[in-house]
């Protein structure tokens, strides 16, 4: 009899498992965002719009410092987003040591964590695709099709042209924005010139990725990186630009060329660079996502549609992290 149970049970188990085994075969969503000390709130109101509006099977990587680790974990745990998954990734600054040229007059570009996006093998494992945000961004569309973007054969990754979307080109001129590879790089320096890139050339925006992991490594592009990381903190290729250009630029020489776009929808910008131009209505509601690139954060004051961004916003549990409001 004691034979019959076991049978009996490994029947019921095998039942089970069957059962589950749709849901375990669901392709997981990996996504990573940073959570950098003084603005993990924006970390926290972009985990919160994308985990409300998907049924997809996300695991968040949320990378920090050692430092600030132990607090994002603790707001995430103590809110209603304990229900997503999610793995806490340390970030060594170290692996910057000698790769980054100061620049005073943007000291928050230099953070360690704005080059997390360079090493994203090193931190992703499992996955052979993965979307990587910046932190002060909100998604308002299914993360499902950002994930369904199509990376072209022979392409690491995938970006937003800054030339896509013509509703935003007014707003473009009208801050004196930059959208050429001349905004990043400095044309006056043989080393740019040699690589024979139009200064006319669109850019591209790198706060929102989607990567092919194995293209990725195949072609070493963290090393290529690395090395126009270097190169400008021997030469001063691009620190003086007004992109904040010192992780964006390596990326627009190594991926010239070579990269697939996103769908325009996917990536509305710009909403941070002045506390004074807004969207139309319309557009705002059409966006899949929404990032407040610039000076002006949705957290801080002065900033331009941050009702869409409170909106998503979990107040931080230890009260550590407040938002600057004008009655405040």
């Amino acid at each position: 009899s004691q034979c019959k149970y076991i049978h009996v049970s490994s029947v019921i188990l095998f039942l089970i498992v069957d059962l589950e085994s749709p849901e375990e075969m669901e392709e997981e969503i990996p996504v990573v965002i940073c959570a950098a000390a003084g603005r993990m709130g924006a970390a926290i109101a972009a985990i919160s719009s994308i985990y409300s509006n998907t049924e997809a099977n996300v695991l968040f990587y949320i990378v920090g410092l050692k430092t600030t680790i132990p607090h994002i974990r603790k707001w995430i745990e103590n809110s209603k987003l304990k229900e997503i998954k999610f793995k806490v990734v340390e970030f060594n600054p170290m692996v910057l040591k000698g790769k980054i040229r100061q620049d005073a007059s943007r000291p928050e570009l230099l953070q360690p964590l704005n080059f997390v996006r360079f090493y994203l093998p090193l931190l992703i494992q499992k996955h052979e695709k993965v979307i990587y945000l910046d932190d002060d961004i909100i998604v308002q569309g299914d993360i499902q099709e950002l994930y369904d973007t199509k990376l072209a054969p022979g392409h690491a990754a995938a970006f937003s042209d800054d030339c896509d979307l013509p509703s935003t080109h007014e707003m473009v001129r009208s801050v004196g924005m930059q959208n050429t590879y001349m905004g990043f790089l400095d044309y006056r320096k043989q080393a740019i010139r040699d690589l024979g890139i139009s200064p006319s050339t669109c850019s591209f925006n790198p706060g929102v990725i989607v990567a092919n992991m194995t293209e990725w490594k195949h072609q070493r592009i963290t090393k290529q990186l690395e090395k126009w990381m270097q190169r400008n903190v021997e030469e001063n290729l691009y620190s003086s630009t007004l992109g904040g250009g010192v992780a964006t630029s390596p990326m627009l020489i190594v991926f010239h060329g070579k990269y697939s776009t996103i769908n325009p929808m996917w990536h509305i910008r710009h909403l941070g660079w002045s506390p004074d131009t807004h969207y139309s209505e319309r557009l705002l509601q059409e966006a899949k996502l929404l990032h407040w690139n610039g000076r002006y954060k949705p957290w801080d004051y002065p900033s331009v549609h941050t009702d869409l961004w409170e909106h998503w916003f979990i107040p931080d549990p230890s009260g550590k992290f407040k938002l600057t409001r004008p009655d405040s």
